[in-house]
């Protein structure tokens, strides 16, 4: 499973959906980042794999950073998102 994060401003919580396949993680992801590159204010209406019914809509210049992670399904953990300075 694979999650894609958008943070937006003024919201200290992530809005999360999630995907089942990697490809299909990767095309959502471009598609939110082409929406936002345009710089318009449209609304951007995402709906989850995982959970049925979940959906959210934002409106695409309120958001800040996307992001794609990996959920791993046997320990229930995900990768760590995000970027770390260790080494």
């Amino acid at each position: 499973m694979y999650s894609i994060e958008l943070t937006v401003k003024l919201s200290p919580l992530p809005l999360i959906v999630q995907r089942k396949k990697h490809e299909d993680a990767k095309r959502l992801y471009s598609e939110v980042i082409d929406i936002i590159k345009k710089g318009n204010q449209s609304f951007i209406e995402l709906s989850c794999e995982k959970v049925e019914d979940k959906k959210i809509t934002v409106l695409a210049s309120e958001i800040i950073a996307i992001q794609i992670y990996e959920k791993t399904s046997s320990s229930g953990s995900s990768k760590r998102p995000g970027f770390s300075l260790q080494g």
